[in-house]
């Protein structure tokens, strides 16, 4: 695998951000711009084309979101066993998850020296990512 750094770990899945939401815009656009133009009489049929590209953005958000709520769980169990193997601590509550979630890419050299500048000067993720000087790839996540 190609070795990930600041600029290319962000993974766009095409068929899935582009295509995909390309058509449900398509879709909604078409069917709003179908029901103002449409007669009394297919009105309900309208009305539903509406609903369904609505019912679609929907679940599209969801499938997303929902898998990503379970990679963050997972990525915040296994940030915490690695602090606790560290330092026999559990990570600081203080952490928000978004800096959970970019530590884990800082080599276990930067890790704890990070953890500690991200909680004093409340870095943003993107912050923590640009500070990270060996990255350590996480190739699982989508």
């Amino acid at each position: 695998m190609k070795n990930q750094n600041f600029k290319n770990h962000a993974k766009l899945v095409t068929g899935f951000h582009g295509v995909l939401f390309v058509a449900l815009v398509a879709l909604l656009a078409g069917s709003v711009y179908h029901l103002f133009r449409t007669t009394s009489e297919n009105l309900y049929l309208a009305s539903l084309m509406v609903l369904i590209a609505i019912i679609l953005f929907l679940m599209a958000w969801y499938v997303r979101t929902f898998p990503l709520k379970a990679q963050d769980r997972a990525i915040r169990a296994e940030e915490n066993m690695r602090h606790y193997v560290m330092t026999g601590k559990l990570l600081p509550s203080d952490l928000r998850m978004s800096q959970i979630i970019a530590l884990r890419f800082a080599s276990d050299d930067e890790f704890l020296p990070l953890m500690e500048k991200a909680l004093k000067e409340n870095l943003s993720a993107k912050e923590i990512k640009s500070s990270i000087k060996s990255w350590k790839g996480d190739h699982y996540r989508v």
